[in-house]
């Protein structure tokens, strides 16, 4: 229980190590992670509960079963057909029929990252859009009904649709084959460079942002854009 935090911190790390490009950083924050992993696997050792090599075991019994067209010879027709049977395939192991296709989703993930996985589980059953248009007429129409939470002045029903106005966008940019987690990263990290470079702007000038009128942030906005893609 004591460790969950680090270890998440150090999933973050292997991702930021990642985005940077650097292989040398990246093995270095791997190596952190599986420490972690050994870690916790050691822990349930002394526990009498299983090992490391146990650990490895499951993982790999689970993917050879979960994999029967490269193990066993099965014949499918495609992705598709691939994604379908690993959700029988896991249905079948947990042998109970209240299990649902979204069983099994962290609680904890990023809530973009949450609604993409939710949307993908239930596309594997059929229950999805037919193509990304149709999800963009979605958008549009949370954004009517958004529109007129805000006219009502009804805070619970604005909540509401705003949550129901990123779901919508998450799943058109899933049809996309785009992931919303990495795009809104990848936006915040642009922004805030941005940012810091109006402050620069600023300060180059002999004044600081709080001071400016909005007249001038604006146009320090649009410098700081040109300097930085």
């Amino acid at each position: 229980e004591s460790l969950k935090q680090y270890l998440i911190e150090e999933c973050y790390e292997v991702i930021d190590a990642v985005d940077c490009g650097d292989p040398e950083k990246h093995k270095e924050e791997l190596g952190d992670l599986l420490l972690h992993i050994v870690l916790q696997a050691q822990i349930r050792n002394e526990n009498g509960y299983f090992t490391f090599e146990d650990v490895a075991k499951t993982i790999t019994d689970k993917l050879v079963r979960r994999h029967p067209h490269v193990f066993s010879g099965v014949s499918v027709s495609g992705t598709h057909e691939v994604l379908q049977n690993w959700e029988k395939l896991k249905k079948e192991e947990r042998k109970k029929e209240e299990q649902s296709v979204l069983s099994g989703i962290p609680r904890h993930l990023p809530a973009l990252q949450k609604a993409e996985r939710v949307q993908s589980r239930a596309a594997r059953v059929g229950f999805d859009w037919k193509c990304a248009e149709d999800v963009l007429s979605k958008i549009t129409e949370e954004v009517e009904e958004l529109r007129r939470a805000i006219s009502e002045g009804n805070e619970k029903a604005i909540k509401h649709e705003i949550g129901d106005l990123l779901f919508a966008i998450v799943n058109f940019a899933r049809h996309l084959g785009i992931h919303s987690e990495e795009a809104l990263q990848e936006t915040v990290s642009r922004f805030s460079r941005r940012f810091q470079t109006m402050e620069n702007l600023a300060r180059e000038s002999g004044y600081e942002l709080q001071e400016c009128t909005l007249e001038q942030l604006e146009d320090l906005w649009q410098k700081a854009k040109q300097l930085v893609e």
